[in-house]
């Protein structure tokens, strides 16, 4: 058990680059009380990091994904609009995505992820209908569409917590592994944030946010303090680091389980519609951290319905319906100039509402 005496606040700098944000009532909030381990379905605790999981339990025997279009020859994607430089220099350095190209058989490309031919199935329900996506170091893209269109099993086939039956994708120009010990070395170095805070109940937010980086990355527990503390400052709980999950809001919650994320030092991030579960006064906490994230180039794939966040951090929006992606587009294009019928209906609702 991590020491929980006054030295320890003492070595949190509380004027980080997120203190501006307001803390909320640290008193226990019944409506966002941790699961503990074990409790609901599928070990919730441990999907923050999925390698977590596999590194503690073993080696997890996932169905098989059948990668049937993994010798296929896929043309290269046309790529969105570029988007205009939103923050000044935030964009000045980054490198251009060269289209993807076939060397030798294989597919080459400058994307940090790229998805190619994807489909998947629930028993007749087609999810998701030929997916082709890439996204660029640095880059984040918003998904955004109605309930149920596929955004939610999109983004968890990136690292393999949704299986798929046709087509591949490649995280850093490497082929997703289908299972054991390279798929969970692979999910390592994807951070994923969700609905929920899946935060461990009986442990304190500082052992919550070291335990990955000890268990999975090895770390000691001078270095993993040292990390965890560096990312509650990042995202403006460092002070709260020996409390439980019970005694913070549910915005704190969300930010320590984004914190958490980080601490594995992600190449990409992912979140699935994280503020879906928070009361409307702590959303925006949650969406000035994010934002903070994009601003610091973060690459990060995110699904929401945070119309507002969509427009002000994201560098590019994919609109889905149906299971596949129906128009794609930079922020100021897409909400002012939609292509397709469906998106202008969708984006009418949306804004009038």
């Amino acid at each position: 058990m991590l020491s929980k005496t006054a030295s320890d606040l003492h070595r949190c700098k509380l004027h980080g680059t997120l203190q501006h944000i307001s803390d909320r009532s640290s008193s226990p909030l019944s409506d966002t009380i941790s699961r503990t381990p074990g409790s609901g379905p599928g070990f919730l605790p441990f999907q923050g990091h999925p390698g977590l999981f596999d590194e503690l339990m073993g080696d997890l025997s996932l169905p098989s994904a059948t990668n049937h279009g993994a010798g296929r020859q896929h043309a290269p994607r046309s790529g969105a609009a570029m988007p205009e430089q939103r923050y000044g220099s935030r964009r000045d350095d980054e490198p251009t995505v060269e289209p993807a190209r076939l060397h030798e058989g294989v597919l080459v490309t400058d994307a940090l992820v790229t998805m190619h031919g994807v489909n998947k199935w629930y028993g007749d329900m087609h999810a998701l209908k030929d997916i082709d996506l890439e996204v660029a170091e640095r880059e984040v893209v918003v998904v955004i569409g109605p309930s149920g269109s596929g955004k939610s099993t999109l983004i968890r086939t990136i690292n393999r917590l949704e299986t798929i039956q046709e087509g591949e994708i490649r995280i850093d120009g490497e082929l997703l592994p289908e299972e054991g010990k390279e798929l969970a070395r692979l999910r390592a170095e994807v951070g994923m944030v969700f609905q929920s805070f899946n935060l461990f109940a009986h442990k304190t937010i500082l052992e919550n946010v070291t335990l990955g980086p000890m268990k999975v990355g090895k770390k000691s527990k001078a270095e993993a303090r040292e990390i965890a503390e560096k990312h509650l400052e990042r995202v403006g709980v460092c002070h709260q680091a020996n409390k439980y999950p019970a005694e913070l809001s549910g915005g704190q919650q969300q930010r320590v389980a984004i914190a958490r994320a980080l601490a594995m030092e992600p190449k990409l991030m992912l979140f699935d519609e994280p503020t879906s579960a928070l009361d409307p006064e702590m959303i925006n906490e949650v969406l000035q951290v994010m934002l903070d994230l994009a601003k610091a180039g973060t690459t990060m794939v995110v699904v929401t319905h945070e119309m507002g966040f969509a427009r002000s951090a994201a560098d590019r929006v994919v609109f889905m319906e149906d299971g596949a992606i129906i128009e794609e587009n930079d922020p100021e294009s897409f909400y002012n100039n939609a292509k397709t019928d469906r998106a202008r209906d969708f984006l009418s609702k949306i804004i009038t509402h």
